[in-house]
């Protein structure tokens, strides 16, 4: 039996410490497996330091969409999600013109409804779209509160190079542009390019900003720079302002993108008539909108274009005889009513120049006396000539001409880098 004893004795004696150890180990290895499993056993928890924009966690409730219906009322729209009437009659009061004007709830606005879980018979908070931009928030969870939350817009620096070979409005929508640069587009070029005249092959290459809310285009911000090419012709086209509030667009000369009109269209001794909605009038004497200025002057006095356009017709105008319509360019169009007689050459068609004599002063049509009735169209408007702000042909000022001419030269380099790609 002694050899027996032996490894037992010898394993005290020489392994005394490794027994300790040996017995601490299933300490070590079930803390260090109990401290293992819970790290396992834990979901990372979310981090919410900081109050979102709408003042709640939308990832905590059920979200339910929809739009609001035709004829619908502030109470009605609540009552249909869930609340209670005294809630919603209360809210409703809580509402006002600062916060939310429930007469302005629009039908087709879109809402989102929260609700705490699917058995929710009300919802915890309702966020109402006023627009892109703006959003009204309706607490219903432990208090009734409103408040008003605005979404980020930010300006997107964007490039358009766009060739005309069907309609400016569909070739600038397939090059991936907003039709809105044409708006901008065409106010730049009223004086150079006519866009009612585009032509194959013509072409607009454009650095501007547009402004965005959540990715979608709110309006077209800055045309920083444009290049409308047509053949060997280009015509450059940069925004640089003087700080003076006129102009501010130029070609690479410093000189002026607007033409200035003529403050009249011919020599008069007075005004007769003015601009008027409610005008009676002198021969028939019912009362009517008289959208222009009555210029008396003597019959056979010159009448001249107020600027470079087209004509548009020159014949028999009924009530206001012989009359003749100029488009100038894609925004003003001019009207001269009345005459005698039409200069030699007038006809539609014709290109004529500012100053150009286009006809003569008269009586005809329904007059009571020679004198030019002289009207405006803005945008197919009638607007007041008497009030119609002409543009400036000014150059840039002598003094600000180098620093106009840097600009141009970096826009110039930019337009050219972005046309390689």
């Amino acid at each position: 039996m002694r050899p027996a004893r032996f490894p037992i004795i010898a394993f005290r004696r020489a392994t005394f410490p490794a027994l300790i150890l040996l017995a601490m180990l299933p300490l070590f290895i079930g803390c260090g497996g109990s401290h293992k499993q819970a790290e396992n056993s834990q979901e990372p928890a979310a981090v919410k330091d900081s109050i979102p924009p709408l003042g709640f966690f939308t990832e905590d409730y059920l979200e339910k969409r929809g739009t609001v219906k035709s004829g619908e009322t502030f109470s009605g729209l609540l009552t249909r999600l869930g609340v209670g009437a005294s809630a919603a009659y209360e809210m409703a009061r809580m509402c006002s013109d600062s916060l939310f004007d429930v007469r302005r709830m629009r039908a087709g606005n879109s809402y989102r409804a929260y609700y705490r879980d699917s058995i929710a018979t009300a919802p915890s908070f309702l966020v109402y779209e006023n627009n892109l931009v703006d959003r009204t928030v309706f607490r219903f969870a432990d208090s009734l509160d409103i408040r008003k939350v605005s979404r980020p817009v930010e300006t997107v620096r964007k490039y358009a190079d766009v060739v005309i070979s069907s309609s400016l409005w569909n070739d600038m929508t397939s090059a991936g542009s907003s039709p809105l640069l044409i708006l901008k587009l065409s106010d730049i070029y009223a004086w150079t390019v006519d866009f009612f005249g585009l032509q194959k092959d013509d072409r607009f290459r454009v650095i501007y900003g547009q402004r965005e809310c959540g990715g979608e285009l709110m309006s077209i911000d800055t045309v920083y720079f444009a290049c409308f090419t047509r053949d060997s012709t280009q015509l450059y086209a940069v925004m640089f302002d003087q700080g003076d509030g006129g102009n501010i667009y130029w070609n690479e000369k410093g000189e002026s993108m607007r033409k200035a009109f003529l403050k009249a269209p011919l020599e008069f001794r007075r005004i007769s008539s003015k601009f008027s909605y409610a005008r009676k009038h002198p021969v028939t004497g019912k009362v009517r909108p008289h959208t222009g200025v009555d210029y008396a002057a003597p019959a056979g006095t010159p009448v001249v274009a107020l600027g470079d356009g087209t004509v548009l017709s020159a014949g028999w105008g009924g009530g206001g005889g012989n009359t003749i319509k100029i488009r100038h360019n894609s925004v003003y169009t001019t009207g001269y009513l009345h005459l005698s007689r039409f200069a030699k050459g007038i006809r539609a068609g014709v290109r004529v120049q500012q100053g150009q004599v286009i006809g003569y002063v008269g009586s005809t049509g329904t007059s009571t006396g020679p004198h030019l009735d002289f009207r405006v169209w803005k945008n197919g408007q009638p607007i007041n000539p008497l009030k119609m702000e002409s543009p400036s042909a000014e150059p840039v000022r002598p003094e600000l001409k180098p620093a106009l001419d840097s600009v141009f030269r970096v826009r110039l380099s930019e337009l050219q880098t972005l046309s390689s790609f």
